[in-house]
This record gives C-alpha cells, sequence and structure tokens, in this order.
C-alpha cells in the first residue's frame, strides 16, 4: 500500500523513488519508527506533501519525469523548513553538493547501508528540531510572556508584536474583529504584561446590558437613584480603578452613553447615577467592537469624537478563516485542556484535520471550541475520524461537485456565483437577526455593499414567513 494513512503519533517520512523495491524496502525498515508515505516520481512526490504533511523527505535525483533536483527546488519552494535526503548514485558526488546547495540537509549515495540511512534521518531529524526550537525561542522573545493565546500565523505574530509595543502604557486600545476572535483573551493580554497587572481587569459586555440599565453598570448609583436602586451600588469604573476596564461590544451603546465615557476619558472622574459628587478613577481603558465604527460614525450612531479617544493605538484580530494554519493547534490546545481529568486526550485524523482546515468557522475560535467540546463527549475512542465531525463542517464536500457542475457546462458560472452568494449572505443574516450592519461585518464588506448585493439577489430587508 503506497499511501497509508499517517498516524500522527509518529513522524511521517515521504519517499520518492521511481523503484518499488526501494519504497518497500524503507517502508519495512523504517514502519517501526515513522510512518512511511511513498512516491513514484517528483510529481506524485509534490501532490502527497500537501496530503501527508511529512517531517522529512527522502528524494532520489533520478527519476523518470520531473527531475529530483527539479523536485527538490519546488519541496523546497512551498515548504522551506522541510528537511530533504537526496539519494544519488555512488558517481554523482557533484549532483550531491548542488542538491545541499539548493537546501538538501544530506545526501545517502545508493546502493547504501539500512543502518547508514537510519542515522542519516535521526540526525536530520534532530538536527531539525534543534533549529525548530532556536528559531522558536528567537521569533518569541518579544512576545508577550502572558497572552494565554494560542497563534503562529503572520497574523497573530503581528497581533503578539502589537501587544508587546503598547501593553505597558498608558494609551487606550481598541480592538477590533469578528465575533469569537479572542479579543477578550488580547485586553487580558495587555493587562497583564503592563504595570497595572497587580490592579484589577474588570470586564463588561455592552451588548448584554440592557440600555437603561448600562449607565449604572458602568458608573454605579446611589440608593434611591430609581426604583430599585435600594442601596449604593459600585460601577465597573470605580471597580476597575488602578486595573483596566475592558468594554466588549462598545459599538452598541447609546449616544447619550458614549458621551459620559467620552467624559471620564477626559476628566478621569464621573459621577454615579443619583450621586452628585465626582469620582476621580485611575483607570485604563481597553474597549472593543465588530462593528465598522467608521461606517457607524457616518450613520450617526457613534461619536466620532469617542471613536478617535479609543482608537489611539487599534488592534485587530483576523478571523480564523484567514489564518488557517492555527486551527489544528487551536484545536489540539482545546482537546488537552477540555478533556476531563483522568481521561486521554484524543487526536484528530488527517482527513477530519484537512476538514478542519478547510471550513470557513463563520463563528471563529468560539465555534471551533464548541465542536472541540462535542469530539470530547461524543466521540467513543481516542482518534477523532471525519465522520465525527459536525455534518455541516462534512458538507464542504460538496463544493467540489459545484465547481464540477460549472466547469462540464451543467450551471452556468454566473448562476452559481449568484446561488453561492445568496446563500452566504442569507446564513449571514439570519445568524445576525437581519441587523445588516452586523451582517456585512461578519461578511467583511461594508453595509452599503451587503444592501447592493441583496437588491441584486432579490433578498429582502427582513425575514418572510409563509405557512
Amino acid at each position: 500500500m503506497e499511501s497509508p494513512t499517517p498516524n500522527r503519533a509518529k513522524k511521517t517520512i515521504l519517499v520518492a523513488d521511481d523503484e518499488a523495491a526501494v519504497r518497500d524496502v524503507l517502508t519495512d525498515v523504517l514502519a517501526d519508527a515513522y510512518e512511511v508515505v511513498g512516491a513514484a516520481s517528483g510529481e506524485e512526490a509534490l501532490e502527497q506533501l500537501g496530503r501527508c504533511h511529512p517531517s522529512l523527505l527522502i528524494l532520489d535525483l533520478r527519476m523518470p519525469g520531473m527531475s529530483g533536483m527539479d523536485a527538490l527546488a519546488e519541496a523546497r519552494r512551498r515548504d522551506t523548513d522541510l528537511p530533504v535526503v537526496v539519494l544519488t548514485a555512488t558517481t554523482s558526488y557533484q549532483t550531491a553538493v548542488d542538491a545541499m546547495r539548493m537546501g538538501a540537509a544530506d545526501y545517502v549515495a545508493k546502493p547504501f547501508e539500512v543502518a547508514e540511512l537510519r542515522h542519516v534521518i535521526e540526525r536530520t531529524l534532530a538536527t531539525h528540531n534543534l533549529y525548530q526550537e532556536v528559531r522558536y525561542h528567537r521569533r518569541n522573545v518579544h512576545k508577550p510572556q502572558q497572552t494565554h493565546m494560542i497563534g503562529n500565523s503572520p497574523q497573530m505574530l503581528e497581533v503578539f508584536r502589537r501587544i508587546q509595543q503598547v501593553a505597558d502604557t498608558p494609551s487606550t486600545v481598541l480592538i477590533t474583529g469578528e465575533s469569537g476572535t479572542g479579543k477578550e483573551l488580547v485586553a487580558r493580554a495587555l493587562h497583564l504584561n503592563s504595570g497595572r497587572s497587580e490592579g484589577p481587569f474588570i470586564a463588561l459586555n455592552c451588548a448584554a446590558i440592557p440600555e437603561n440599565l448600562i449607565e449604572a453598570e458602568l458608573f454605579g448609583h446611589e440608593k434611591g437613584a430609581f426604583t430599585s436602586a435600594t442601596g449604593r451600588r459600585i460601577g465597573h469604573f470605580e471597580l476597575a480603578d488602578t486595573g483596566t476596564l475592558f468594554l466588549d461590544e462598545l459599538g452598541d451603546l447609546a449616544l447619550a452613553t458614549q458621551a459620559k465615557i467620552l467624559r471620564v476619558l477626559q476628566e478621569r472622574e464621573f459621577t454615579r447615577v443619583g450621586g452628585g459628587r465626582p469620582i476621580q478613577v485611575d483607570v485604563r481603558l481597553i474597549a472593543a467592537t465588530n462593528h465598522e465604527l467608521r461606517e457607524s460614525i457616518q450613520e450617526g450612531t457613534f461619536r466620532e469624537d469617542l471613536y478617535y479617544r479609543l482608537a489611539v493605538f487599534p488592534i485587530h484580530l483576523p478571523p480564523l478563516r484567514e489564518r488557517p494554519e492555527d486551527i489544528l493547534p487551536l484545536a489540539e490546545h482545546f482537546l488537552r485542556t477540555r478533556t476531563p481529568s483522568g481521561q486521554p486526550s484524543k487526536r484528530i485524523s488527517r482527513e477530519a484535520a484537512e476538514m478542519l482546515t478547510g471550513y470557513a468557522w463563520p463563528g471563529n475560535i468560539r465555534e471551533l471550541e464548541n465542536v472541540v467540546e462535542q469530539m470530547i463527549i461524543l466521540v467513543p475512542g481516542e482518534v477523532v475520524g471525519p465522520n465525527d465531525l459536525p455534518i455541516h463542517i462534512r458538507r464542504q464536500e460538496a463544493v467540489p461537485r459545484v465547481s464540477d457542475a460549472v466547469l462540464s457546462g451543467r450551471v452556468s458560472f454566473d448562476k452559481a456565483v449568484a446561488t453561492f452568494e445568496r446563500e452566504i449572505i442569507l446564513r449571514a443574516l439570519n445568524e445576525t437577526g437581519f441587523v445588516q450592519t452586523r451582517a456585512a461585518t461578519r461578511l467583511g464588506i461594508t453595509r452599503r455593499v451587503l444592501k447592493y448585493k441583496m437588491d441584486q439577489l432579490g433578498i429582502p430587508a427582513r425575514p418572510t414567513y409563509t405557512g
């Protein structure tokens, strides 16, 4: 069997050699320590790279079709971190030298001794692991020490860099991004890496508080300030004194409340509801929103002066679909941390991993966490397979069939695109209660573009019900 399903507990080695006997021998002698995947040509080796994600490539330099040198160059272009050991004839040492100049880690001359090849493999992997560890520590030397966040994608490394830049300053920070991307984690990282880390971290979701109660939550109230005010209440600004106040979904606040927050930022004082004495506070404010506040300013629902006070240092959190390389590390982290004590942590099969990384995750990290918790509860074994995933993730398999229908002429390109646009816009509208601003934010477009698309596709501004 040329392409077994890799066991995630073992490192995978991809052997590219046109001689079946060589592939069979290497599969037999390495199977005790590694998962071996075979490829009979350079072209097949490149196809397998994206499927099995090997830890090491063993590449014969003399194969029919694509040359080993060309395959080496393309493999290194696709994955600069992939260690490659080349196989070459005893009379072709110059070729081996050329291969190493192109990025190969080592070479073994044919015919080779199995013990020698094993030694080269182990040495190459050990060197590569050491290199990765050194690079990790160098890369993270400026990473905040306390982020409680997972991510090694370029986008998240930029987020970590910005946290490091602003954490230990008094500046107000505005965190933007879709729901479920981890905005509160960024706020906590800013607090923990600041000089205020010994002070309180107080968080409030502004969208979860009724409009008639939000001012009492923020500023507190005196006894008798309103009917249900049976005693004095300390508000979130006062609770956060000497520390950090995190206001999530700030874009949902009424204009009158926005004006009072602006005054606190300017004067460093406020008055409790029903009170007459100003209370001074030393609070660092961090705000977050999934709204496009510049659009809200144009619509008259958000104060421009407050926006500029908040956005002194903006940090944008990218959606999970834009950093697929972080999906598996996050899923594996949740598997480890959510599995009940005493139970073995499950692992994710290669096929399930491909489905997870291919899914768009409209609910971002929060949705991924929920899916993983379902795996922990519902999957009886220790391996999560593709059939263990929710049906809406497995349905991604239908996408290639749509493209096949277009390419075969059964469905026009324009109709397929319109159908897809209509489906995803309706889903965004349904998930946001047909609030167009939120749906547009979820889709990553402006409200004006969304309204144009809705008119174009015949989507009503409010849901219609029949029956």
